[in-house]
């Protein structure tokens, strides 16, 4: 997220600063601008919007989202901690000046300053300084933080106080990236967490209330059943051209329910404002009652521009049954996309292809000569077929059949060294192919139940393994699982974030996002191209060979994706912009920019 050098290479541009940083080309909005073109300057505050969680799991036990571990509630880093720089919706890879004034980059791109704004205040009313930037940026990559950040954040050298409200970011080489990496980082208050005046460990930071300076504060909260977060009426940032329009909301209710026919039948029953869904199922049978009948609750999809990304089944190299390329190919050929489309999921998704899938970067046919180029000196550590056509999903529909693919599967077992043995496949040494799925939701098992179906014709066998979130989080921190499901958010600009999900280094560090195992050479030379990328054109070949890489390591086994957000809301309580911006995130978007009708309508009496 964020702007200033313009275009063209980093040598020889001069510094200077902007009120916006853009990785490529010139932000959209020009400096003095009013607001965002998606937002009613006029939209009314106050009233409350009622939904249900994000998250995989709606309890929580903590207020701290940054650590590794518990589970803080949803919403919350995005309420309550305000960024250095924030995103506009209707364009990428852009920021603007939020709690920072303006942007500078130097001219050999090794630095990035950031102003703050004199106004900017925490919610205990202190001034936000160069020094809690630092403070933020010190803890975020220390020991007891999410160890992304510390991926994230590799190619940061330090963090310089230059003033009372002057912060410079330095870096250990020319990345564009960079300066949108920190100034999306969050920024907190350094007395958050003090203890009799000293500052305990960060993972001992729960539930201490945050002090941020984003527009909500925590309101009430009943630990199992809700949270509410609270505006803050003098939000410092309330007039800036970035928050007109937004926060509109005088309270925002999360509210905890069991399981999805709970959420379902409560909101049915009015008992919240909004909820997303992601079941075919539930979208295209089960939302009917008094309340659709009568216009009330209204069934809306948002069509978006947004990266697809690449929700995947996940299959984890560090078990020896998965570390045989032919293994993993032969899993991906006995799921059956095509007819789980048609029979369970009303034809609503489209397969998932690669990593970036609905973005520039997406890949398509033979590599070209600079893909060739980068990948030619790792050909050793490169499966073959990353080198043809950009390996696809299998299909059932285009002239292949499942048996078809099923034969292919049984072909490449047995080249693996994997026989049929009184129907079950075993290798030489007589050991099962028996794999477990984990999942945190018993529901789960509709999903892959046809999968374990088609592998069972195979010989394999592939347990199904619900447990309760708490473990499943701690046995996927650790890696202790065969196969589990990953809905990969997408990106319109992919750089460091991929050490954390591919490279060497986080494959062996606990908590991090390398969930397959990849440890390959080749793999971390790609994404450092990537990150050190000066222009788009420079960029997309790394994107295209790393993207070719992965799919033809067979790590993943690519889901499904949907282009719109599918949203109920509560129409006699809600009030939504006219505009839709290309790249709302969904409930998101939501809470930014909708506004509480007041008074909201209520049902006649019966």
């Amino acid at each position: 997220m964020l702007a200033l050098l313009l275009a063209g290479a980093w040598a020889g541009t001069p510094a200077w600063a902007d009120h916006a940083y853009a990785l490529w080309g010139r932000p959209l909005y020009p400096p003095g601008f009013a607001h965002f073109s998606y937002v009613n300057p006029q939209a009314p505050k106050g009233g409350e919007l009622r939904l249900v969680s994000n998250l995989r799991i709606s309890t929580f036990d903590k207020y701290n989202p940054f650590t590794i571990k518990g589970s803080a509630p949803a919403y919350l880093a995005e309420l309550m901690f305000d960024t250095l720089l924030t995103p506009s919706l209707d364009e990428t890879a852009t920021g603007y000046g939020l709690l920072a004034e303006d942007v500078t980059v130097a001219p050999d791109g090794l630095s990035a300053s950031f102003r703050l704004r004199p106004q900017a205040r925490f919610h205990n009313g202190k001034p936000v300084t160069a020094a809690d930037v630092r403070h933020s940026y010190e803890t975020l990559t220390g020991p007891h933080a999410l160890p992304g950040y510390k991926t994230l954040l590799v190619d940061v050298d330090g963090v310089d106080v230059l003033d009372e409200r002057t912060v410079r970011f330095r870096f250990k080489q020319p990345n564009r990236e960079l300066p949108l990496v920190v100034g999306a980082l969050p920024v907190f208050s350094r007395d958050w967490g003090l203890e009799n005046g000293k500052p305990k460990p960060f993972d001992q930071v729960v539930t201490d209330v945050p002090i941020g300076s984003g527009p909500y504060r925590i309101g009430p909260v009943r630990f199992g059943k809700d949270i509410t977060y609270v505006r803050d009426p003098g939000y410092w940032g309330a007039k800036l051209p970035v928050r007109v329009g937004t926060a509109n909301f005088d309270h925002v209710t999360v509210k905890i329910y069991r399981d999805n026919t709970a959420r379902l039948e409560a909101l049915k029953a009015g008992e919240f404002d909004l909820m997303r869904f992601f079941s075919a199922g539930d979208w295209a049978r089960r939302l009917y009652g008094k309340r659709f009948d009568s216009g009330q609750l209204v069934k809306g999809e948002f069509a978006n521009r947004l990266p697809s990304g690449f929700q995947s089944y996940v299959l984890n190299t560090r078990r020896p049954l998965l570390q045989d390329v032919r293994v993993r190919q032969a899993l991906g050929l006995a799921l059956d996309f095509e007819w789980m489309n048609r029979q369970m999921f009303y034809g609503s998704y489209q397969r998932v292809q690669g990593l970036f899938g609905n973005t520039a970067c997406e890949t398509h046919g033979m590599p070209d000569d600079r893909e060739l180029a980068l990948m030619e000196p790792w050909k050793k550590d490169i499966p073959a077929a990353a080198f043809g056509l950009m390996t696809e999903p299998p299909r059932t529909d285009s002239g292949q059949t499942l048996r078809d693919n099923l034969r292919k599967a049984q072909q490449l077992l047995r080249d693996a060294g994997w026989t049929v043995q009184d129907g079950v496949l075993r290798n030489a040494r007589g050991e099962a192919m028996e794999l477990e799925y984990l999942d945190s939701s018993e529901s789960g098992i509709r999903q892959v139940a046809p999968w374990m179906r088609n592998l069972e014709k195979l010989g394999i066998r592939l347990r199904f393994r619900p447990v309760d979130f708490a473990l499943y989080q701690q046995r996927v921190d650790k890696f202790d699982y065969d196969i589990i499901s990953i809905a990969y958010q997408g990106t319109n600009n992919p750089g460091q974030e991929f050490a954390d999900l591919f490279g060497s280094r986080s494959a062996d560090t606990e908590g991090a996002g390398n969930f397959p195992g990849v440890k390959n050479p080749a793999v971390d030379a790609i994404i450092k191209k990537m990150t050190e990328a000066k222009s788009e054109q420079e960029l997309l070949p790394a994107c295209h060979a790393l993207d070719r890489i992965i799919a033809a390591g067979h790590y993943l086994i690519p889901q499904w994706s949907a282009g719109t957000h599918r949203m109920v809301y509560d129409s006699w309580r809600l009030v939504r912009p006219a505009v839709v911006p290309a790249y709302a995130p969904g409930e998101t978007w939501v809470i930014n920019t909708w506004w509480a009708r007041m008074p909201p309508r209520t049902a006649p009496a019966p």
